[in-house]
C-alpha cells in the first residue's frame, strides 16, 4: 500500500498539474486545479479522513473530475495524469517556469532556443549574457531572472502563514486544555504574522513541564519527534513543518514570550536600550547589572514600560523604526482585528465561488459584518465560470431578493473585471456604471515588461468606473514573484484617482504586502482589506488581510471597510 500523503502533498500535486497545463496553454483547467489545490491546502481536516467519509466533492473547488484524481493520489501517492503532463512538457521547462521573471511561455523559449533545462543552466546563461539576444528578452530580463533565482532560493523550507496558522492555533488550544498549563501562546514569526514562516514556535508556562511535553509529543498531528526535553521539545507535523515548544516557570512567562516572539533585530535593539539603563534583558527576565536583581513584570506591557516605551504590537516588531516611533510617541494605532465592518470582495456560485449569495450573507452576518460585496469575475479566456451579461442580470435580481429578506446585513452588487493588456476592462463603462462597486485586477500576462505593465495598470486606474485595484502586484507567495511595476507612479495615480488599493487576504497572495502597504500609506491612499473568499469557510482570510495591514502600520481610518455602510457608500460615490 502507498505511503499516506498529507494535505500539503496533495495540494502540491494539483498545483503542479495546473502549472503544466498553463505551459501547454490549456484554457480554464489551470484555474480549476489551482482552486482545488487552494481548498485542500487550507483544509483543517486531514483529506484522507474526508475521503473515508466520501466527502471529497464537498470540498471547495472539487467536482467529480478532480475528486477522481484525488482518490488516485490518496490511494497510490501519485497521479498518472501529472506524469503524462511531465512527459509532454519536460521537467526542465516546469522548473524554469517557477522562477520569477520568466513564466511558462518564456520558459519554453529558453528551453527550445538555448537548451536550458534547470536553474543552474539558467543562472549561468543569465550571468554570461546569453539570454539578452533572444526575442522578448534583454539585459533587464537577465537581471530579473537572477533576482528571481535568488528569491526562489530564499523561500526553500518556507510555509504559508495562512495554511499553518489554523494548525498552530489548534495545537495551542490542545495545550491550553491541559490542567497543568497556566499560559500558552504562539511565538516567533507566526505570532508576528509574517506572510511565510519557517517553523511554529509555542511557549507555555507550567509547574509540570514533563507532563506538558509528553502531551505535546503525543498530539495526533505529530508525525515525528525530533527531540524531547524538560524545557524544549521539537516535532515534525504531518504537513512537514517543525514545531518547537518551550515550557517555562510562570514567573518567566512574559519576558520569555517577548523574547521568543522576536524579531531578532527588534530584540537586539531592546537589549541595547536595556544596557543603556544598566540592565540585562534576556528570555529569563530583566536584571540590574550591578545587583543582579530581577526587575519583575506581570505582562509584556510592563516590560516595554520598564524600557521607557509604550507597548509595541507583535506585528510591528521587525526593527523597522517601531522603537524610535514608540520613543517619540508617534507609533501608529494599528487597525484592530475586530474593526472590520464588512468584506468588499466575495465570489458566489454564479461565478467561480462555491456558495450562494444568501449563504455568503448568512456567514458574513455570523462574523458580525454589516455588509458584503459580491464581486464575481467577468467571463474571460482565463475564467470560464465568470459572469455573462445574462448572469449579471440574474445575479442582480438575486441580490435584491436577499436584501429584501435578510436582516442585519446588506449585500452590494460588485464585479471584478480583468485588466486587459492595453489597460481596458472587459466590460464597457455603460455596464460598469450599474454596479455599486468595481474591482479591477490583472489575471493574465503578469510577466509583461515593467513599463508596459505599469502603463496597463495606470490606464485602468484612470477609468472612472474603477473603485478598487485588486491584488495589485499579482504575486503568488512561494510560487510567483510580483509583477515588475513602477510602484510610486501607481500609488500616486491611485491617490489622485480616488481608487483604493486592495490588501487581498487569500493565503497565497497577501497582496499588497506589508512593506508596500507602509510605502503606499505615505501617498494618502485608502485601502480595502478583503478575504477574496470563494467559499464561506474562506471569510476568515480577512484576518490575514488585517494582519498584513497591521504589519504595514495602517490604522483603521485608512481602511475603507472599517467604515459603516453609509461611509462606504459615500466613499464609493466620491
Amino acid at each position: 500500500m502507498a505511503e499516506k500523503v498529507n494535505n500539503r502533498q496533495v495540494a502540491a500535486i494539483l498545483y503542479e498539474v495546473a502549472d503544466l497545463l498553463e505551459i501547454k496553454e490549456v484554457k480554464f483547467k489551470p484555474v480549476a486545479y489551482r482552486r482545488a489545490a487552494h481548498g485542500i491546502e487550507t483544509l483543517a481536516e486531514d483529506i484522507n479522513k474526508v475521503a473515508e467519509r466520501d466527502g471529497l466533492e464537498d470540498l471547495p473547488g472539487v467536482g467529480a473530475h478532480i475528486a477522481t484524481k484525488l482518490r488516485e493520489i490518496l490511494n497510490t501517492g501519485k497521479l498518472a495524469y501529472l506524469e503524462q503532463l511531465k512527459q509532454e512538457v519536460g521537467l526542465g521547462v516546469r522548473e524554469l517556469a517557477e522562477i520569477g521573471g520568466i513564466g511558462p511561455k518564456k520558459a519554453m523559449v529558453l528551453h527550445q532556443k538555448l537548451g536550458i533545462d534547470n536553474r543552474e543552466q539558467l543562472e549561468a546563461a543569465a550571468r554570461e549574457g546569453k539570454i539578452r539576444g533572444l526575442f522578448g528578452f534583454g539585459e533587464k530580463s537577465e537581471a530579473n531572472i537572477l533576482q528571481g533565482i535568488a528569491a526562489r532560493k530564499g523561500t526553500a523550507g518556507r510555509f504559508l502563514l495562512g495554511a499553518m496558522l489554523p494548525v498552530a492555533i489548534k495545537i495551542q488550544a490542545s495545550l491550553s486544555a491541559l490542567p497543568v498549563v497556566r499560559q500558552v501562546s504562539l511565538g516567533g514569526s507566526i505570532r508576528r504574522r509574517k506572510e511565510t514562516i519557517g517553523d511554529i514556535d509555542l511557549l507555555a508556562a507550567s509547574p509540570e513541564p514533563e507532563t506538558v511535553m509528553a502531551a505535546f509529543c503525543s498530539l495526533p498531528e505529530v508525525s515525528r519527534v525530533l527531540s524531547r526535553g524538560p524545557t524544549k521539545s521539537s516535532v515534525i507535523l504531518e504537513s512537514g513543518i517543525q514545531v518547537d515548544l518551550r515550557v517555562v516557570e510562570e514567573g518567566q512567562y512574559w519576558t520569555a514570550l517577548q523574547y521568543f516572539t522576536g524579531s531578532r533585530d527588534h530584540n537586539i535593539a531592546l537589549r541595547r536600550r536595556a544596557l543603556a539603563r544598566g540592565w540585562s534583558l534576556s528570555e529569563y527576565g530583566v536584571k540590574e547589572e550591578k545587583s543582579k536583581m530581577n526587575r519583575a513584570g506581570s505582562t509584556e506591557e510592563d516590560l516595554y514600560k520598564m524600557l521607557g516605551l509604550p507597548y509595541i504590537e507583535p506585528e510591528l516588531r521587525e526593527n523597522r523604526g517601531e522603537i524610535e516611533a514608540a520613543e517619540k510617541g508617534i507609533l501608529p494605532r494599528i487597525v484592530p482585528y475586530d474593526a472590520v465592518r464588512g468584506d468588499l470582495h466575495l465570489h458566489s456560485s454564479r461565478g467561480d465561488g462555491e456558495h450562494t449569495v444568501r449563504e455568503l450573507a448568512a456567514a458574513a452576518r455570523g462574523r458580525g459584518y454589516e455588509y458584503i460585496a459580491i464581486c464575481d469575475h467577468v467571463r474571460s479566456p482565463e475564467i470560464d465560470r465568470g459572469l455573462t451579461e445574462e448572469k449579471i442580470t440574474k445575479q442582480r435580481e438575486e441580490i435584491e431578493q436577499v436584501n429584501r429578506e435578510s436582516d442585519g446585513i446588506v449585500v452590494l452588487h460588485g464585479i471584478e473585471c480583468n485588466i486587459g493588456q492595453d489597460g481596458a476592462l472587459d466590460l464597457p463603462p455603460a455596464v460598469l456604471e450599474d454596479f455599486e462597486l468595481v474591482i479591477a485586477s490583472v489575471h493574465s500576462r503578469l510577466r509583461m515588461h515593467g513599463d508596459e505593465m505599469t502603463r496597463r495598470i495606470l490606464a485602468a486606474l484612470h477609468n472612472d468606473t474603477v473603485d478598487i485595484l485588486g491584488h495589485p502586484t499579482g504575486r503568488i507567495l512561494l510560487r510567483r514573484e510580483p509583477s515588475e511595476l513602477d510602484l510610486p507612479a501607481i500609488f500616486k495615480a491611485a491617490a489622485a484617482q480616488h481608487v483604493a488599493l486592495e490588501i487581498n487576504g487569500d493565503i497565497s497572495r497577501l497582496d499588497l504586502s506589508d512593506i508596500l502597504c507602509r510605502r503606499a500609506k505615505e501617498y494618502g491612499i485608502t485601502f480595502s482589506a478583503c478575504s477574496d473568499a470563494h467559499a464561506t469557510g474562506e471569510l476568515q482570510q480577512m484576518d490575514l488581510a488585517i494582519a498584513t495591514a497591521r504589519r504595514g502600520w495602517l490604522g483603521a481610518e485608512e481602511i475603507l471597510n472599517t467604515r459603516p455602510l453609509p461611509g462606504v457608500r459615500n466613499w464609493l460615490g466620491g
